[in-house]
């Protein structure tokens, strides 16, 4: 099948790759974007032949987060209530249609991986990143908290209070020891390494595979994982009513890259990093 946002490779009969394909607009996700890419994960899902399935970004990053130009009210690629505070718990059920997927899913996360990237990639069942890869949900200095808040189950309490509280971005070598992610490897090995862990994902069969992810999957839940997340979203939804926050979205509508500017320049990183 064809795709405009995606790009599919097949690395061997029993592994596929994922690429986010906007490197243009360092992968930022649009509903479009995200419609082929739930549409291709269920595909995969569905076939036998595939073991195992790796998620990775075109160009100079991962994943920047969400295209805030465009307007993620239209198109979306399931159906959510649109009721007060419905894009968060879309957000956060497009999450947890990844998670219930029978076949394991690897994110390969190098360069930008932030917000909505951030939340992309947590929703896999192993994530792999470059050393100098770039982590962070800046969002939270002047919108919301995430929309997915999965921080606290994977970094723990005092990781995630000072990651939502200054919105500052963490290394691949620093989200791999705080728990974000499995490892982290040099950009020059990343894609070899995390072919080899998905060949021998692949090696196991694919209806004991669901049943070890789902294994794991169910201790995060008894501890109340998913209804902590799914409770998070109303967090998300009544922040967007606040004074700052109105304030902030006053000033995208004016000039995206402005007020992302603004937003970043006291803390001198990020798009400002260069400009200290």
């Amino acid at each position: 099948m064809k795709y405009e946002f995606i790009e599919c490779e097949e690395l061997e009969s029993s592994v596929r790759r994922i690429y986010l394909n906007r490197p243009e607009k360092r992968n930022a996700l649009c509903n479009p974007l995200r419609k082929e890419l739930f549409d291709c994960l269920n595909d995969f899902d569905e076939d036998p032949e595939v073991k195992a399935i790796i998620i990775a970004g075109r160009g100079s990053c991962f994943c920047a987060g969400y295209d805030l130009s465009y307007d993620n009210s239209k198109d979306l690629p399931f159906h959510t209530s649109k009721s007060d505070g419905f894009w968060p718990r879309h957000v956060v059920e497009g999450a947890f249609k990844i998670w219930d997927l029978s076949t394991p899913v690897i994110a390969e996360v190098h360069g930008y991986c932030l917000a909505g990237g951030t939340e992309l990639a947590a929703s896999c069942d192993l994530v792999y990143v470059t050393e100098d890869a770039e982590i962070g949900y800046p969002v939270v200095r002047s919108m919301s908290p995430p929309d997915n808040q999965f921080f606290p189950w994977l970094l723990g309490m005092r990781n995630a209070m000072e990651m939502m509280l200054t919105g500052e971005s963490i290394s691949g070598i620093e989200a791999a020891e705080k728990g974000f992610a499995n490892k982290a490897f040099t950009s020059d090995l990343i894609a070899h390494e995390v072919e080899k862990i998905a060949y021998k994902v692949a090696q196991v069969p694919s209806d004991i595979q669901a049943i070890n992810k789902r294994s794991i999957h169910r201790q995060m839940e008894i501890m109340g994982m998913r209804d902590g997340i799914r409770a998070g979203t109303e967090l998300q939804a009544l922040a967007m009513h606040s004074r700052s926050t109105k304030e902030h979205l006053k000033e995208l509508a004016s000039g995206l890259k402005e007020a992302l500017t603004k937003r970043d320049k006291d803390f001198g990183d990020y798009r400002t990093k260069d400009k200290k």
